[in-house]
């Protein structure tokens, strides 16, 4: 049976395997399983957080959000509340990604700009999604598994492929 972890964060309390740092913000009930690497983010009540999970600094997960096993949510996400988050779903939050400044250094924070990237409530993104930074993913949207969001995706409509596309619009309930 995986081990999880419900907020107040002890370090006696920790699944094995995990790494919490202090910084960390949990709301009541979020449920956190092994293997995962959480530090300088929020994570809103009622949330489950899957194995193999990183979650970076300035990234903030809303209440009731579900977010599956081997993902990565970098710094400059946020995620609202009642969002679902598939496997191995990846945030980027650079444009233009480099290893080096035009020094030749080794880049760091002082070298580029996060560029923040927003999944508004209710929405879904399907199994092994990339999420290019700058775009919304819209209230109550679907993207569907495998897609490559490159622009803003409206709320209510369903997108898939790559780059993402519109296949529906979802009815007003």
């Amino acid at each position: 049976m995986t081990e999880t972890l419900t907020a107040p964060v002890s370090t006696s309390a920790l699944p094995d395997y995990a790494r919490i740092a202090p910084d960390v913000i949990l709301g009541e009930n979020v449920r956190i399983f092994s293997f995962v690497n959480l530090y300088g983010c929020s994570i809103g009540d009622n949330s489950k957080i899957g194995t193999f999970v990183e979650i970076q600094k300035n990234a903030r997960i809303g209440k009731n959000v579900k977010v599956s096993s081997h993902t990565f949510i970098c710094e400059g996400v946020s995620i609202e509340d009642d969002v679902f988050i598939g496997h191995n779903v990846s945030f980027i939050n650079d444009r233009y990604p480099r290893a080096t400044s035009d020094s030749g250094q080794l880049q760091t924070e002082a070298d580029w700009r996060v560029v923040e990237t927003v999944v508004k409530r209710g929405a879904s993104i399907g199994t092994s999604c990339t999420i290019l930074c700058g775009v919304t993913v819209g209230e109550g949207a679907i993207v569907g598994a495998g897609s490559v969001v490159t622009h803003d995706v409206a709320p209510r409509t369903i997108v898939a492929g790559n780059p993402a596309r519109l296949l529906r619009i979802m009815e007003v309930e």
